[in-house]
């Protein structure tokens, strides 16, 4: 069992400091760059989520966009994952970097761009985001419209 210890880290940090993994048999592991730990006091809860269909508008053209809204975020580290008919799609995916509100909270937005036809074929999109072990999904199709 790996026992992981920080240094230069306080609780409600989300960046800084240095960690490592002491492992006997294979000396210590160094977490490099990239790598983020989030220390809290709080317990983690489900993000609020708002899933809008492409307007109207933007249907007359070949691509449109549909918008995940994520509000009420419990720390800035969140996975966005969408998903057309059950099936995990990256391509046409932005997401935003998520900011911090007034309440201390964050919220963040995801896009997905698609052809206009995949949205008049009636298929369903879901947008699932996660943050530790809590995540919200909601789903969305034309005939929900």
């Amino acid at each position: 069992m790996n026992d992981i210890s920080c240094s230069g880290s306080r609780v409600s940090e989300t960046a800084g400091g240095f960690c490592s993994s002491e492992d006997v048999k294979y000396n210590t592991v160094v977490f490099g760059q990239g790598t983020k730990l989030n220390v809290i006091d709080f317990p983690l809860t489900p993000p609020v989520l708002s899933l809008l269909s492409p307007s109207a508008e933007a249907l007359k053209e070949s691509k449109a966009t549909l918008v995940c809204l994520a509000e009420d975020i419990s720390v800035a580290l969140v996975h966005v994952t969408w998903s057309v008919n059950g099936r995990s799609v990256t391509d046409g995916v932005w997401s935003s970097p998520a900011e911090k509100q007034q309440d201390k909270t964050f919220k963040m937005s995801s896009y997905l761009t698609i052809e206009s036809s995949d949205w008049t074929d009636n298929k369903d999109f879901s947008c699932e985001v996660s943050v530790g072990s809590k995540f919200t999904k909601k789903s969305i199709s034309v005939s929900q419209c």
